[in-house]
């Protein structure tokens, strides 16, 4: 099924919490993530279960067919806002482009429901802080579904970063390219998408360095390429199609960081530090992932319990709605990473760096940490420069 882009209409409605046990989840979207990935993965929830899904009035017969709901429990886009009525349905999953997130969510926050919405989180950083804010007006959650945040390997990452396992952090790297073939993508529409590579497949390199370190940047710098000429590359007359980008931490810390629509897939992530390093290759993939710890005690790769990430984000965001705490990457950690692409987008443009007004502290823009299969929680936290 190839997911239709829904009318872009808004009402007001209210809704009532349920007080049972799991989480009703209704994900707005019937793509190509929902039925191979979102479909599954929250079918093995035991915090959460599917309760709705929302897609084009002519797809809604196809819906059916993929998903275990009755034809009831699938919705029009003209009809998002009947969910208010449903309060079996405490929260809702945007999985649509870019640019439709902040409609989506904002007409989900106006019916009480609370929201877990795809990566990135809008196409703007001026729809992104309006969205927190909506939001936060309504008396609901906003998470950002930033599935590496809650796997055990990219914990093992920044546990071993943090206990100073690495020693003194010294330079990240990560490159994250696939091939987009098909020119009529709303990943290649800059209205749609809001960019290119960046804000798909580089933010994984961006979100992770920043959850690593659990710092935030000083400066950026950055450079991209985009073919010139419509007959060079048709693909890329809206957005770009590689960019390189390097960010500057406290105690010198550098990252470099490669995305790509144009390369053959890649996705790795590395950390060096002066007594070891760290290597995930793959790094971003939704399985399979594969770590290296390098350190004074050996070379290892760690064993970790069976998962699914999209089961763990999912039912880390239904234990915040029932305990109301706040989710590990809420709205303002998505804002954070619109802001950080809007200077990378500005370096580019400008080729020159691009100060940062950075928070102190660690972690300033997230909650609650998730429970994380076989994690064992570091019993000190160091300085990573």
């Amino acid at each position: 099924m190839t997911e239709k882009h829904p009318p872009q209409t808004s009402s007001t409605a209210s809704t009532h919490a349920r007080p049972d046990g799991r989480i009703g989840y209704a994900i707005v979207g019937v793509g190509q993530l929902t039925q191979d990935e979102l479909i599954p993965s929250i079918r093995e929830s035991d915090q959460a279960y599917l309760a709705a899904l929302v897609t084009s009035a002519e797809d809604k017969a196809e819906a059916f067919e993929i998903s275990p709901l009755r034809p009831e429990d699938i919705y029009a886009y003209e009809d998002f806002e009947q969910l208010a009525d449903r309060g079996d349905i405490q929260a809702v999953y945007i999985v649509l482009p870019n640019a439709l997130h902040r409609e989506y969510v904002e007409r989900a926050a106006r019916m009480g429901k609370h929201v877990l919405c795809e990566k990135p989180l809008a196409s703007t950083p001026e729809d992104a802080k309006a969205m927190v804010q909506s939001c936060r007006e309504a008396g609901v959650l906003l998470m950002t579904a930033y599935r590496c945040q809650y796997t055990p390997h990219h914990w093992a990452v920044r546990d071993a970063v943090q206990r100073g396992e690495l020693g003194p952090v010294r330079l990240l790297n990560s490159v994250h390219s696939h091939v987009e073939d098909d020119p009529e993508a709303w990943r290649l529409q800059q209205e749609m998408a809001g960019g290119g590579p960046l804000p798909d497949i580089g933010l994984y390199s961006l979100n992770t360095v920043r959850f690593v370190l659990g710092q935030e940047p000083l400066w950026v710098e950055a450079a991209l390429e985009q073919p010139q000429d419509v007959g060079d590359d048709p693909r890329f007359q809206e957005v770009e199609r590689s960019i390189s980008f390097r960010l500057g931490f406290a105690g010198g810390v550098l990252a470099d960081c490669q995305a790509s629509y144009a390369a053959l897939d890649v996705n790795t992530f590395r950390v060096l530090g002066e007594l070891g390093h760290a290597a995930l290759d793959p790094a971003f993939q939704y399985n399979d992932l594969d770590l290296t710890l390098t350190t004074q005690r050996g070379q290892q790769q760690p064993d970790f319990p069976e998962y699914d990430q999209f089961t763990l984000e999912m039912d880390h965001f239904a234990q915040c709605i029932r305990s109301g705490a706040q989710p590990w990457t809420p709205g303002e950690e998505g804002v954070q990473d619109q802001r950080l692409m809007a200077a990378i987008y500005e370096s580019a443009r400008q080729g020159r760096r691009v100060e940062l007004d950075a928070p102190q502290g660690r972690d300033v823009f997230r909650g609650t940490p998730p429970e994380v299969p076989g994690r064992t929680a570091p019993q000190e936290t160091v300085l990573p420069g």
